[in-house]
C-alpha cells in the first residue's frame, strides 16, 4: 500500500466518521422533534462518534471499497453505522413519522455531499490537493451513504418510506426482514454485489447531474 492510498483511506474514514454522526445524529433529533426520547436515553443525540460506530458498515466496509478502487475498480464508497433506536409508537403522525425520522438521515448526507459539492466548484486553482481531496471525499462519501440508505432493504432508511406505503401483507414480510437487522444487508450486499453497485452509481450519477444542473446557472 502506497502512501497516496493511506492517505486516502485516512480521509475516507474521517469524513465518514463525520458524516456518519451528523446521519445518525439527525435521525435522533427528528424522533425527538416528533416525540421519541428513545434515542435521548439511549445516549445517541451526541456528536461522539464512538456512540454511532458499527464496525463493520462504518469502518471495514468502506475501508475496503477504497482498497477495491485502489486496485483499479470502480465502485462506489459506501458504509452505515449503528442504527438509532426510535419506538415508532412514541412519534408523532404514525409511520408518516417514523417515515420522516428514516429519511432524515439520508436527507443530512445529500445535504453535506452538495455542500462538499459547492465548496469544491468555489475554490480558486492553487488549492492545497488535502483540501480538494477532503471535499471530494465529502462529495463521494456522503452521495454513497445517501444513496446506499434510501435502498428499500430492511432496516435500511429506505425501507420505512416503503414500509409506510405498502399494503398490510408487504408491512408484515417487512417487520420479518427487519429483525434479522444488518446481517440480511451484508447478505444482499454480498450476493448481488455488481446490481447493487450498479444502482448505487446510477443514483449518484443522477445527483450529481442535479447539482451540476443547480449551480450552471451561477456560471459554476
Amino acid at each position: 500500500m502506497n502512501s497516496q492510498t493511506i492517505v486516502i483511506l485516512l480521509i475516507v474514514i474521517g469524513v465518514t466518521f463525520v458524516s456518519m454522526v451528523l446521519h445518525e445524529l439527525m435521525h435522533g433529533l427528528t424522533a425527538y422533534w416528533l416525540g421519541d426520547d428513545t434515542a435521548k436515553l439511549d445516549g445517541r443525540l451526541t456528536l461522539n462518534p464512538l456512540k454511532h460506530i458499527d464496525p463493520y458498515l462504518t469502518i471495514v466496509l468502506p475501508a475496503l471499497l477504497v482498497l477495491a478502487n485502489g486496485f483499479g475498480m470502480n465502485v462506489p464508497i459506501f458504509g452505515g453505522a449503528k442504527p438509532v433506536p426510535f419506538n415508532p409508537n412514541k412519534v408523532k403522525g404514525g409511520e408518516w413519522g417514523a417515515a420522516l425520522v428514516a429519511i432524515a438521515g439520508p436527507l443530512t448526507n445529500l445535504i453535506l455531499a452538495f455542500i462538499c459539492f459547492v465548496a469544491l466548484a468555489l475554490l480558486p486553482v492553487r488549492t492545497p490537493v488535502l483540501l480538494v481531496l477532503i471535499l471530494t471525499y465529502g462529495v463521494t462519501v456522503n452521495l454513497g451513504f445517501f444513496a446506499f440508505n434510501i435502498l428499500p432493504i430492511p432496516p435500511l432508511d429506505g425501507s420505512r418510506v416503503l414500509y409506510a406505503v405498502a399494503p398490510e401483507g408487504a408491512q408484515r414480510v417487512m417487520e420479518k426482514m427487519e429483525h434479522v437487522g444488518l446481517v440480511f444487508v451484508f447478505f444482499i450486499v454480498m450476493v448481488a454485489s455488481p446490481i447493487i453497485s450498479q444502482l448505487l452509481s446510477l443514483i449518484i450519477s443522477g445527483v450529481l447531474s442535479g447539482f451540476m444542473a443547480i449551480l450552471s446557472p451561477f456560471g459554476l
